[in-house]
């Protein structure tokens, strides 16, 4: 995906482990794939393991990148990660996602490796539908004294993982996610937007978490009425949404696509963006959305919280406020305001700033050798919380 290695690196070139589940259609996994490549960019060896091949991140990961597949039962699949980091000495070995970072860390406590070990939480618990991902977070107070460090993507995620699990507040961080905007693009202009049709876009897995019924039921009281929303995602949900648009009345007014890996014409052609989540930790959709210049709305689930500054990018409506987010819709529709603001607030979710910030953080436990600092702050490109 990238070219060749450029001198970016603030850090010490180092050999990288990371593993998660595989590189599913999720935002975490294209937020570990982009990490991996931007490594890679900055001179350091990536070993990218997975359980099993799954393609929909393919794109975002660098060929360079060595991607060994261990295997779909968990226990073997620990095992072999044990004896994976025992060969290939990393060091620093990084996890992401529930069932992930438990596996993860019981492989680097078998290798002799958990000082080196670093786990990334991308969920809140309601988001975890799987038992062995809800176990880790039921684990968070051993597995965050386990390893060296934990990385939150939000500083809401990082309060609960604190307040609620009793995560390690001095061994847990925050590092934004990584967003890829696309391939370059013309930024419209608010008289740009305004001659666009009247099309809504939503991003997600077609799942409870992502609340597209709710959505639904707003979008049926949003004016004009020739306006359609287009919903990029796949999921088990997909049937009980179709029904639901039948019974809307809003057949021929709202599409689903499937996932899409590339969503960018998509960007180019909405005239809003609308997140009608339960619950949310980051807001990747959210971002990229932002940086192609569209105007947002979100239900008040978490990290879109922070990423629109309390509501200054974007209004925040409540998790079951149909009426309240059909209105935002409309209010966006009609006016869709100045780009610009919004395309430099997503600019300081940048590649470059969550790659400095977890350079900066492997130095910390390479250097320490896994120890915590006495007064640590939390890492960001964004914000450092002293929480």
């Amino acid at each position: 995906m990238t070219a060749a290695p450029q001198d970016k690196s603030r850090s010490k070139a180092r050999r990288i482990l990371i593993y998660t589940h595989a590189l599913a259609g999720g935002g975490a996994e294209r937020a570990l794939s982009l990490l991996a490549s931007d490594l890679v960019d900055r001179g350091h060896e990536v070993i990218f393991a997975t359980d099993y091949h799954s393609g929909e991140n393919d794109i975002f990961l660098d060929a360079a990148v060595r991607r060994p597949v261990l295997h779909r039962n968990h226990a073997v699949t620990t095992w072999r990660l044990s004896r994976l980091i025992v060969r290939e000495k990393p060091d620093i070995t990084l996890s992401g996602l529930g069932a992930s970072n438990l596996k993860h860390a019981v492989a680097a406590l078998l290798a002799g490796r958990a000082h080196r070990a670093i786990i990334s939480y991308h969920g809140f618990f309601d988001g975890e539908p799987k038992l062995l991902s809800r176990l880790s977070f039921m684990l968070t107070p051993v597995l965050t004294r386990l390893v060296a460090r934990s990385i939150a993507v939000s500083l809401a995620l990082r309060k609960a993982l604190i307040g609620t699990w009793w995560a390690s507040a001095a061994r847990t961080r925050y590092i934004q996610n990584p967003v890829y905007f696309g391939p370059g693009f013309q930024t419209p202009t608010e008289a740009d937007l305004r001659k666009r049709a009247n099309i809504v876009l939503a991003c997600g897995r077609l799942a409870p978490t992502k609340n597209f019924m709710l959505l639904l039921r707003a979008f049926a009281l949003v004016k004009p009425r020739d306006a359609r929303l287009v919903i990029i995602g796949e999921g088990a949900e997909r049937p009980a949404l179709e029904a639901e648009i039948r019974r809307l009345g809003l057949t021929g007014r709202v599409d689903m696509p499937g996932y899409v890996k590339e969503p960018w014409s998509y960007y180019e052609t909405a005239r809003c963006m609308a997140v009608s989540s339960l619950t949310e930790s980051f807001g990747m959709a959210l971002v990229e959305a932002m940086a192609h210049g569209l105007p947002v709305v979100s239900t008040d689930c978490g990290g879109p919280r922070e990423v629109l500054d309390n509501g200054r990018f974007g209004p925040l409506v409540g998790l079951d406020d149909e009426v309240g987010l059909a209105s935002a819709i409309t209010s966006a529709l009609a006016n869709p305001g100045d780009p610009m603001p919004r395309v430099r607030r997503a600019a300081t979710y940048s590649r470059d700033a969550a790659a400095d910030a977890y350079e900066a953080l492997f130095d910390e436990v390479v250097m320490g050798d896994g120890r915590v600092a006495p007064k640590t702050l939390a890492w960001s490109g964004v914000a450092s919380p002293r929480t």
